[in-house]
C-alpha cells in the first residue's frame, strides 16, 4: 500500500492502537466531548473528510479504519466469521476508545460503521452517550425483507456474501472498476462527482489489495450468519437499545427502499429519531454541511 497519500486531515494526529483482536489505524482531532465516527463499505475513515471541520469544532473526533478496512490490521477470515461479527468489532471499538482515554463517547456510523454503532449501544450501553447510524437498517431487517426489487437494489449482500474465495477472486480481478461501479451506482447522481480526487486515491491504494477485498468480503459473510443471529436473538428476546439514537437516510438511498425507515428503528429502539436527506447513500460526501448540521444538533442536545 503507498504511504504518499493525499492528507485528508491536516492538523489531526495519526495513532495505531493495538487491541487484543485489531490494531487499529485512527486519526485524532477536534476538541470536546469524544465522538467516534465510523465508515461503511467499501471505504475507509476517509469518508468523514468534509464534515469533520464542522464536527471537530465541537468534539474530539476519532476516525478509525474498520477491521481489514484501510490501514487498519486485517483478522483471520475463519468458517464462523466470528472475527468479522459486528459484536467483535464493537468490543474492539470500545477497548481502542478505553486505550484513548475515553470511557464513555458518542459514535455515529455510516453503512457497516452504523451496524457497529447499533450493536455496541445494544451490547455496551454504558459506554454510549448517544448514537447516529446513516443509511441503513438494522441487519436482521435488511435480510427479512429481501424480495425481488430491494434484492435487486443490495444484489451486493448476496454476491459477497459467498464462500471464499469466489467474490474476493471475482473482484480482485479488476478491483477498481468494481469500486467505482459500486460508489457510483450508490449516489443519488448515479457518478463519482461527489468524492474528492484524493478520497477516490485513498479508495483505490487500499481496495487493490487482495487481502482486503478477502477481509471486506468476511464482513459481508459475518453479516449473512453471525451477526444476524445476534439481531435476531435480541429481537426474539425483545431486548432494544436504550441510548439514544437518530437514524439518517438519503431519499434516494438503500434504506429508502422501505416505506417508512424511522418505523423500522422503532421496533429496535426505546427512544429513537430521524429524517431523510436529499441524497443517495453516502450522506457524509453527497451532503456534508446537512449531515454535520444533523450530527450536530443531535449529539449537542
Amino acid at each position: 500500500m503507498n504511504k504518499n497519500l493525499p492528507e485528508m486531515f491536516p492538523g489531526y494526529d495519526t495513532v495505531e492502537i493495538e487491541t487484543a483482536d485489531v490494531r487499529f489505524f485512527c486519526r485524532v482531532g477536534g476538541s470536546g466531548p469524544p465522538l467516534l465516527l465510523l465508515h461503511g463499505y467499501p471505504q475507509s475513515h476517509v469518508i468523514w473528510h468534509t464534515t469533520a471541520p464542522y464536527l471537530g469544532k465541537d468534539f474530539t473526533l476519532v476516525l478509525p479504519d474498520l477491521p481489514g478496512y484501510g490501514q487498519s490490521s486485517v483478522p483471520p477470515l475463519g468458517g464462523s466469521h466470528e472475527a468479522y461479527s459486528k459484536r467483535n468489532w464493537a468490543r474492539a471499538l470500545i477497548e481502542m476508545m478505553q486505550v484513548l482515554g475515553h470511557e464513555r463517547f458518542s459514535v455515529a456510523g455510516h453503512d457497516r460503521g452504523g451496524r457497529v454503532a447499533y450493536r455496541m449501544a445494544m451490547d455496551h450501553p454504558e459506554a454510549l452517550e448517544r448514537v447516529a447510524v446513516l443509511d441503513i437498517l438494522p441487519t436482521a431487517d435488511y435480510w427479512d425483507r429481501l424480495e425481488r426489487s430491494f434484492g435487486l437494489k443490495i444484489y451486493h449482500w448476496m454476491f459477497l456474501a459467498q464462500p471464499a474465495p469466489f467474490p474476493e477472486k471475482f473482484i480482485s480481478a479488476c478491483p477498481i472498476r468494481f469500486l467505482e461501479h459500486t460508489l457510483a451506482s450508490w449516489t443519488a447522481a448515479r457518478n463519482l462527482d461527489c468524492f474528492s480526487r484524493e478520497a477516490l486515491i485513498h479508495n483505490r491504494d487500499w481496495f487493490c489489495d487482495p487481502d482486503r477485498v478477502a477481509a471486506t468480503c468476511e464482513d459481508y459473510r459475518a453479516g449473512a450468519t453471525i451477526d444476524y443471529e445476534h439481531d435476531n436473538t435480541d429481537r426474539m428476546a425483545g431486548r432494544k437499545i436504550k441510548t439514544p439514537l437518530l437514524a439518517l437516510w438519503g431519499d434516494k438511498g438503500i434504506a429508502a427502499s422501505v416505506e417508512d425507515p424511522l418505523a423500522a428503528w422503532a421496533n429496535w429502539c426505546e427512544e429513537v429519531a430521524g429524517a431523510a436527506l436529499p441524497c443517495g447513500h453516502f450522506l457524509p460526501e453527497e451532503k456534508p454541511v446537512q449531515t454535520a448540521e444533523a450530527l450536530l444538533n443531535f449529539f449537542s442536545a
